[in-house]
């Protein structure tokens, strides 16, 4: 999902109060945002995601 907030990329990871709890693709914090900030991503940002995931692996 992407937080329209601050045009973040996560994953859901769960749900704490009024709040989704959203995880960097790559790994790191996670952050609250409420759902009705939240929207599926563009296939653009999807790829962005899944190639810095891929560059993680990689150590570029």
């Amino acid at each position: 999902m992407v937080d329209r907030r601050n045009a973040r990329v996560g994953i859901v990871m769960g749900h704490e109060g009024p709040y989704v709890q959203l995880r960097p693709p790559q790994g790191g914090k996670e952050w609250d945002a409420p759902p009705d900030e939240l929207r599926p991503p563009t296939q653009a940002e999807e790829m962005s995601a899944k190639v810095a995931v891929a560059n993680g692996r990689w150590g570029r």
